[in-house]
């Protein structure tokens, strides 16, 4: 039932997208807050399948920005989850948090996701985020995902003002660097 929710979220969200109807709000949200319930769900997955979880923030952190801290969630969430799921029993996810440069007003939060999971072939990486993309379509059973979590995550990040950056190798693990401007 949830996984049903979940795949109609993803539906409505990427045709959000496609039509240009997907809104960044601008108002001032608790960044502490969020990373908080991210890190309770996070955390409380990686307990449940036997995977070591750390998160570190470096450098000075704001308790509040502003943006839209709901989709920010969203981004990180949707980046940890698969982290989660292709990561086998006993291996580690990190969740890096920096804030970069500032100007005009601006920050830069940098975030970084690193797994030691399955990691991805040099050839799928550069289809990560097409609509529906699978590297192996017996994945879908096995971690029972749409492929639409990666575009839509791309979506928001670039809606941002930010950029997604992806390094993977087939069996040793991947890392994604998400760069916002709030």
């Amino acid at each position: 039932e949830i996984h049903l929710l979940g795949i109609i979220n993803d539906i409505l969200d990427m045709s959000r997208i496609e039509s240009g109807r997907m809104v960044i709000k601008n108002e001032e949200f608790s960044f502490a807050r969020n990373l908080e319930q991210v890190n309770t769900i996070i955390s409380g997955q990686c307990a449940e399948k036997g995977l070591t979880y750390d998160c570190r923030l470096t450098g000075k952190i704001d308790e509040y920005y502003i943006g839209d801290g709901m989709k920010l969630r969203q981004v990180m969430i949707n980046i940890l989850g698969n982290a989660v799921k292709f990561t086998p029993k006993g291996g580690t996810v990190t969740f890096l948090i920096e804030e970069g440069r500032r100007y005009n007003g601006n920050a830069t939060l940098k975030m970084t996701v690193k797994d030691t999971g399955i990691g991805m072939s040099k050839d799928f990486l550069p289809h990560l985020f097409d609509a529906f993309a699978q590297e192996d379509s017996s994945s879908t059973n096995r971690y029972g995902s749409t492929g639409l979590g990666m575009p839509i995550t791309k979506s928001i990040v670039e809606l941002m003002n930010g950029h997604i950056e992806v390094e993977s190798e087939k069996g040793k693990g991947t890392t994604f660097t998400v760069t916002v401007s709030l």
